[in-house]
């Protein structure tokens, strides 16, 4: 007898029908609270994302140009002074065993670059002109925009490649024989224009020469400021260890080494604090919505309290209102929390496709915004079902 009063159990089947009733009466409501939780998951998602890509990018950037490349610099002596690397410090470099390839620039001082004599000798635009070996392409993985590099004849002339930041303020496009500069006075031909040089930044804004017609014209005394080293990548540290004292054995402190690469890990470090600066904008947005999801479902509770009477009447315990108020909510962020995974997507893929990434999203950014909504209806609709659920029967029949 007691087996035949008691109340019906739900399957998980019947939760979830009876839970969508509230959705399916009031769509616009339910649209408008879902789309609150589906901003700030699409906004958790689309930052991750495109940060990933980003990061995807720069590690596509950095196998294509190598990791192992190593630049040894002049630094200053004990006393503050300007220090100079040895003329010898290139041969000594290539000496290392690791050590696959060796290349160098030498600043060409008092050497103005100009457009024509009719610029003003104040308006140097920064540039600054170097004397360079041969070999300076491939070790630095430089591409060109436009004409050649340098070869063992033009680099005994008045032949000069531009970087490309060099290129368009000096107002030239293209190499050629008919194209000039002025390059301490002396008339230059440009013969190359460089793409940006990624792991050689300083090359970009340089009018770039041959080291003997550097020596020939300027008086450079070949001392190199700049030499650049491609090192097996299994052995890059170790490389880096020795290069100070191999480059200037008298004076191993007044050389620095630094490594491109290193000021990318500090790019990555900065992008990840404006990384997490977004994602707290993110969840800021995602606690707005489950403030939506929980207005929602109190009106819901004050708007259905004849349906709550009548369910009670009809035998419906404590325990299946809660749990039907409960479930409305859950399904409510579920669809905000899957609408805002899609939308983060899209978001991710088409910038990733208009700045030419690899598109990105890690499976946790996606997972972690689904458990984020599932706890988020989950808290906001626990308060509104606990309060119908205490409601009795003859109190919700009574309301208006």
């Amino acid at each position: 007898m007691s087996s035949l009063l008691s109340p019906a159990r739900l399957r998980p089947r019947d939760i979830v029908r009876v839970g969508a009733v509230g959705l399916r009466t009031r769509p616009t409501r339910a649209l408008l609270s879902a789309l609150g939780i589906a901003i700030g998951i699409a906004a958790m998602i689309a930052v991750v994302g495109i940060s990933a890509s980003s990061r995807a990018d720069l590690d596509r950037q950095l196998s294509a140009l190598g990791t192992n490349l190593l630049t040894v610099t002049p630094g200053q002596s004990i006393f503050g002074e300007d220090a100079s690397l040895p003329l010898a410090a290139e041969s000594m470099i290539e000496r290392i065993g690791p050590v696959r390839s060796t290349s160098a620039i030498g600043s060409v001082g008092g050497a103005s670059v100009y457009r024509s004599d009719r610029i003003p000798p104040a308006q140097t635009n920064g540039l600054s002109a170097f004397a360079a070996r041969l070999d300076l392409p491939e070790t630095v993985s430089a591409t060109f925009r436009s004409g050649v590099w340098l070869n063992e004849a033009t680099a005994r002339y008045p032949a000069v490649v531009l970087g490309d930041a060099a290129a368009r303020r000096l107002g030239i496009t293209r190499a050629g024989p008919e194209v000039e500069i002025l390059v301490g006075g002396e008339r230059f031909v440009v013969v190359g224009i460089l793409a940006p040089v990624a792991l050689a930044e300083e090359l970009d804004d340089a009018a770039i020469m041959g080291w003997p017609v550097a020596t020939d014209l300027f008086g450079f005394d070949g001392h190199p400021t700049t030499v650049y080293t491609r090192s097996d990548e299994s052995q890059v540290e170790a490389v880096r260890a020795v290069l100070g004292p191999t480059a200037n054995p008298q004076a191993p402190n007044e050389v620095d080494v630094s490594r491109p690469s290193d000021a990318l890990t500090a790019q990555r470090a900065a992008g990840a604090a404006f990384t997490g600066l977004l994602l707290g904008l993110g969840a800021v947005a995602l606690l707005v919505g489950g403030v939506g999801v929980a207005n929602t479902m109190v009106i819901s509770v004050l708007e259905r309290r004849g349906e709550i009477g009548l369910r009670r009447s009809l035998g419906a315990t404590r325990g299946q209102i809660r749990t039907q108020f409960l479930a409305e909510s859950l399904l409510l962020s579920a669809l905000g929390g899957i609408g805002g995974v899609l939308l983060g997507i899209v978001v991710t893929t088409g910038y990733a496709y208009y700045q030419h990434w690899p598109t990105t999203v890690p499976g946790w950014a996606t997972a972690g915004g689904l458990a984020a909504t599932i706890v988020i209806g989950g808290i906001a609709g626990l308060y509104p079902a606990i309060r119908a659920a205490r409601l009795s029967p003859t109190e919700a029949l009574a309301a208006p």
